[in-house]
Protein backbone atom coordinates (compact mmCIF):
# COMPACT_ATOMS: atom_id res chain seq x y z
CA UNK A 1 0.00 0.00 0.00
CA UNK A 2 3.15 2.03 -0.09
CA UNK A 3 2.00 5.98 -1.36
CA UNK A 4 -1.50 5.11 -1.46
CA UNK A 5 -4.41 7.15 0.56
CA UNK A 6 -7.15 4.70 1.23
CA UNK A 7 -10.93 4.63 2.82
CA UNK A 8 -11.80 1.69 4.66
CA UNK A 9 -15.71 1.07 5.18
CA UNK A 10 -16.54 -0.58 7.86
CA UNK A 11 -13.32 0.22 8.95
CA UNK A 12 -14.06 0.78 13.21
CA UNK A 13 -13.74 -2.93 13.95
CA UNK A 14 -12.77 -6.30 13.15
CA UNK A 15 -10.99 -7.33 9.01
CA UNK A 16 -11.16 -3.36 8.64
CA UNK A 17 -9.49 -1.76 11.53
CA UNK A 18 -6.95 -4.27 11.29
CA UNK A 19 -7.05 -3.57 7.14
CA UNK A 20 -6.06 0.06 8.42
CA UNK A 21 -3.49 -1.07 10.97
CA UNK A 22 -1.65 -3.37 8.08
CA UNK A 23 -2.27 -0.46 5.16
CA UNK A 24 0.12 2.01 7.46
CA UNK A 25 2.80 -0.92 8.42
CA UNK A 26 2.99 -1.32 4.42
CA UNK A 27 3.51 2.25 3.73
CA UNK A 28 0.10 3.85 2.95
CA UNK A 29 0.10 7.43 2.89
CA UNK A 30 -3.25 8.78 4.07
CA UNK A 31 -6.09 6.70 6.22
CA UNK A 32 -9.96 7.49 5.92
CA UNK A 33 -12.28 5.60 8.01
CA UNK A 34 -16.41 5.65 7.37
CA UNK A 35 -17.96 3.57 10.31
CA UNK A 36 -21.39 3.49 11.68
CA UNK A 37 -19.43 4.33 15.17
CA UNK A 38 -17.69 7.47 14.56
CA UNK A 39 -15.60 6.60 17.83
CA UNK A 40 -14.78 3.44 16.55
CA UNK A 41 -13.69 4.98 13.39
CA UNK A 42 -11.53 7.47 15.50
CA UNK A 43 -10.20 4.70 17.37
CA UNK A 44 -9.03 2.56 14.93
CA UNK A 45 -7.26 5.51 13.18
CA UNK A 46 -4.62 5.70 16.04
CA UNK A 47 -1.78 3.30 14.16
CA UNK A 48 -1.85 5.83 11.39
CA UNK A 49 -1.63 9.29 13.54
CA UNK A 50 1.46 8.01 15.63
CA UNK A 51 3.04 7.56 12.33
CA UNK A 52 1.74 11.00 11.78
CA UNK A 53 -0.35 10.42 8.96
CA UNK A 54 -3.15 12.30 7.36
CA UNK A 55 -5.89 11.17 8.74
CA UNK A 56 -10.28 11.55 8.34
CA UNK A 57 -12.59 10.09 9.47
CA UNK A 58 -16.87 9.84 9.39
CA UNK A 59 -19.89 8.37 11.18
CA UNK A 60 -22.41 7.09 8.60
CA UNK A 61 -25.10 4.72 8.09
CA UNK A 62 -24.70 3.69 4.72
CA UNK A 63 -27.72 2.48 3.74
CA UNK A 64 -29.00 5.72 1.73
CA UNK A 65 -26.90 7.26 -1.10
CA UNK A 66 -27.19 10.96 0.58
CA UNK A 67 -25.75 10.12 3.33
CA UNK A 68 -23.08 7.24 2.17
CA UNK A 69 -21.89 10.07 -0.42
CA UNK A 70 -21.60 13.10 2.05
CA UNK A 71 -19.73 10.25 4.41
CA UNK A 72 -17.51 10.00 1.37
CA UNK A 73 -16.94 13.64 0.27
CA UNK A 74 -15.69 14.40 3.65
CA UNK A 75 -13.66 11.78 4.17
CA UNK A 76 -12.34 12.59 0.48
CA UNK A 77 -12.13 16.02 0.58
CA UNK A 78 -9.72 16.02 4.08
CA UNK A 79 -7.48 13.38 2.53
CA UNK A 80 -7.64 14.74 -1.01
CA UNK A 81 -6.97 11.60 -3.17
CA UNK A 82 -8.24 8.15 -2.82
CA UNK A 83 -6.53 5.83 -4.31
CA UNK A 84 -7.91 2.46 -2.52
CA UNK A 85 -11.35 1.97 -1.33
CA UNK A 86 -12.38 -0.94 0.73
CA UNK A 87 -15.93 -1.94 1.55
CA UNK A 88 -15.90 -3.96 4.93
CA UNK A 89 -19.07 -3.01 6.16
CA UNK A 90 -21.84 -5.66 6.26
CA UNK A 91 -24.72 -7.52 8.76
CA UNK A 92 -24.75 -11.24 9.41
CA UNK A 93 -27.79 -12.34 11.47
CA UNK A 94 -28.83 -15.80 11.39
CA UNK A 95 -32.28 -17.00 11.45
CA UNK A 96 -33.63 -20.14 10.27
CA UNK A 97 -34.87 -20.18 6.41
CA UNK A 98 -38.54 -20.05 7.13
CA UNK A 99 -38.24 -17.14 9.52
CA UNK A 100 -36.56 -14.89 7.54
CA UNK A 101 -38.60 -11.82 8.33
CA UNK A 102 -38.90 -8.60 5.68
CA UNK A 103 -37.08 -6.28 7.44
CA UNK A 104 -34.02 -9.17 8.14
CA UNK A 105 -34.55 -9.33 4.18
CA UNK A 106 -33.88 -4.85 4.20
CA UNK A 107 -31.39 -4.76 6.37
CA UNK A 108 -29.05 -7.26 5.15
CA UNK A 109 -29.75 -5.65 1.74
CA UNK A 110 -29.73 -2.59 2.50
CA UNK A 111 -26.35 -2.72 3.99
CA UNK A 112 -24.22 -5.44 2.73
CA UNK A 113 -25.52 -4.28 -1.00
CA UNK A 114 -26.79 -0.86 -1.52
CA UNK A 115 -24.48 0.27 1.05
CA UNK A 116 -21.52 -1.18 -0.94
CA UNK A 117 -22.93 -0.15 -3.79
CA UNK A 118 -23.65 3.56 -2.86
CA UNK A 119 -19.62 3.29 -1.97
CA UNK A 120 -18.28 2.03 -5.12
CA UNK A 121 -20.25 5.25 -6.79
CA UNK A 122 -18.87 7.77 -4.33
CA UNK A 123 -15.23 5.92 -5.37
CA UNK A 124 -15.53 5.75 -8.93
CA UNK A 125 -16.96 9.38 -9.68
CA UNK A 126 -13.72 10.31 -7.02
CA UNK A 127 -11.31 8.68 -8.93
CA UNK A 128 -12.83 9.41 -12.57
CA UNK A 129 -11.85 13.27 -11.43
CA UNK A 130 -7.92 11.88 -10.71
CA UNK A 131 -4.95 12.32 -12.75
CA UNK A 132 -4.06 8.09 -12.47
CA UNK A 133 -0.60 6.55 -11.40
CA UNK A 134 0.72 5.16 -14.26
CA UNK A 135 -2.36 3.51 -16.20
CA UNK A 136 -4.72 3.16 -12.58
CA UNK A 137 -6.92 5.57 -11.24
CA UNK A 138 -8.06 3.85 -8.48
CA UNK A 139 -8.89 0.60 -6.73
CA UNK A 140 -11.67 -1.17 -5.30
CA UNK A 141 -11.65 -4.24 -3.00
CA UNK A 142 -15.34 -5.39 -1.72
CA UNK A 143 -15.24 -8.22 1.29
CA UNK A 144 -17.24 -10.94 0.41
CA UNK A 145 -17.88 -14.63 1.60
CA UNK A 146 -17.59 -18.35 1.28
CA UNK A 147 -20.74 -18.25 1.94
CA UNK A 148 -21.76 -17.02 -1.31
CA UNK A 149 -20.89 -20.21 -3.00
CA UNK A 150 -21.24 -22.63 0.23
CA UNK A 151 -24.64 -23.21 2.04
CA UNK A 152 -24.49 -23.02 5.73
CA UNK A 153 -27.26 -23.40 7.94
CA UNK A 154 -29.75 -20.04 8.92
CA UNK A 155 -27.52 -18.20 6.49
CA UNK A 156 -29.93 -17.69 3.47
CA UNK A 157 -30.08 -13.88 3.36
CA UNK A 158 -26.85 -13.00 4.25
CA UNK A 159 -25.40 -15.65 1.37
CA UNK A 160 -27.62 -14.18 -0.53
CA UNK A 161 -26.45 -10.76 -0.13
CA UNK A 162 -22.60 -11.67 -0.49
CA UNK A 163 -23.39 -13.01 -4.31
CA UNK A 164 -24.85 -10.00 -5.23
CA UNK A 165 -21.53 -8.32 -4.50
CA UNK A 166 -19.87 -11.12 -5.89
CA UNK A 167 -21.77 -10.20 -9.15
CA UNK A 168 -22.05 -6.61 -8.16
CA UNK A 169 -18.20 -6.57 -8.39
CA UNK A 170 -18.09 -7.79 -12.09
CA UNK A 171 -20.29 -5.89 -13.01
CA UNK A 172 -18.62 -2.41 -11.92
CA UNK A 173 -15.39 -3.87 -12.56
CA UNK A 174 -16.54 -4.38 -16.67
CA UNK A 175 -18.07 -0.51 -16.96
CA UNK A 176 -15.25 1.17 -14.96
CA UNK A 177 -12.31 -0.32 -16.54
CA UNK A 178 -11.79 2.02 -19.46
CA UNK A 179 -11.64 4.46 -16.69
CA UNK A 180 -8.35 2.62 -15.29
CA UNK A 181 -10.30 1.51 -12.34
CA UNK A 182 -10.06 -1.99 -11.19
CA UNK A 183 -12.58 -3.34 -8.76
CA UNK A 184 -12.23 -6.89 -7.45
CA UNK A 185 -13.19 -9.05 -4.27
CA UNK A 186 -12.35 -11.22 -1.48
CA UNK A 187 -14.28 -13.92 0.22
CA UNK A 188 -12.84 -15.10 3.05
CA UNK A 189 -13.99 -18.23 5.00
CA UNK A 190 -14.56 -18.25 8.79
CA UNK A 191 -11.54 -16.34 10.58
CA UNK A 192 -10.83 -16.87 14.01
CA UNK A 193 -11.75 -14.18 15.77
CA UNK A 194 -13.12 -13.92 19.14
CA UNK A 195 -16.89 -14.02 18.21
CA UNK A 196 -16.18 -16.74 15.81
CA UNK A 197 -14.35 -18.67 19.10
CA UNK A 198 -17.44 -18.05 21.05
CA UNK A 199 -20.05 -19.34 18.41
CA UNK A 200 -18.23 -22.70 17.93
CA UNK A 201 -17.92 -22.27 14.18
CA UNK A 202 -14.16 -22.76 14.00
CA UNK A 203 -14.11 -26.31 15.36
CA UNK A 204 -16.44 -26.66 12.60
CA UNK A 205 -14.63 -24.96 9.95
CA UNK A 206 -11.24 -27.31 11.10
CA UNK A 207 -12.72 -30.23 10.48
CA UNK A 208 -14.06 -29.20 7.03
CA UNK A 209 -10.78 -27.62 6.17
CA UNK A 210 -8.11 -29.48 4.96
CA UNK A 211 -5.32 -27.18 6.29
CA UNK A 212 -7.25 -28.50 9.85
CA UNK A 213 -7.68 -24.81 11.33
CA UNK A 214 -9.91 -21.65 10.67
CA UNK A 215 -7.94 -18.80 9.08
CA UNK A 216 -6.51 -15.81 10.85
CA UNK A 217 -7.52 -12.41 10.36
CA UNK A 218 -4.16 -11.16 8.95
CA UNK A 219 -3.94 -13.95 6.28
CA UNK A 220 -7.10 -12.89 4.97
CA UNK A 221 -6.61 -8.67 5.27
CA UNK A 222 -3.37 -9.60 2.90
CA UNK A 223 -5.26 -10.77 -0.22
CA UNK A 224 -7.58 -7.54 0.57
CA UNK A 225 -4.28 -5.15 0.29
CA UNK A 226 -2.65 -7.22 -2.22
CA UNK A 227 -5.60 -6.85 -4.11
CA UNK A 228 -6.10 -2.57 -3.49
CA UNK A 229 -1.95 -2.02 -3.72
CA UNK A 230 0.04 -0.63 -6.24
CA UNK A 231 0.86 -4.40 -7.04
CA UNK A 232 -2.22 -4.86 -8.43
CA UNK A 233 -2.00 -3.92 -12.21
CA UNK A 234 -4.01 -5.61 -14.38
CA UNK A 235 -6.99 -7.70 -12.33
CA UNK A 236 -10.46 -6.57 -12.30
CA UNK A 237 -13.41 -8.75 -11.75
CA UNK A 238 -12.33 -11.70 -9.84
CA UNK A 239 -13.18 -12.59 -6.83
CA UNK A 240 -10.27 -14.11 -4.39
CA UNK A 241 -11.38 -17.07 -2.10
CA UNK A 242 -9.37 -17.07 0.92
CA UNK A 243 -10.76 -20.01 2.64
CA UNK A 244 -7.29 -22.90 3.50
CA UNK A 245 -9.63 -25.15 0.61
CA UNK A 246 -12.78 -24.94 2.33
CA UNK A 247 -13.89 -24.86 -0.77
CA UNK A 248 -12.79 -24.64 -4.34
CA UNK A 249 -13.45 -22.17 -7.50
Amino acid sequence: MKGLSVIIVGGGAGLGALLAEMAVEEGAAAIGIIDIDGHAAEAALSPARAKGLPTAHAACDIRTAPAAHAAFAAVATQLGRVDTLVNSAAIYPRRPILDISDDDWDASNAINVKGTYHMMVAAIRQMRRQDPVGHIRGRIVNITSVDAFKAHPQNAHYAATKAAVVSLTKSMAHEVAPDGILVNSVAPAGMATEKARASGFLAELAKASPLGRGGEPPEMAEWVLMAGGPRNTYMTGENIIVSGGYIYA
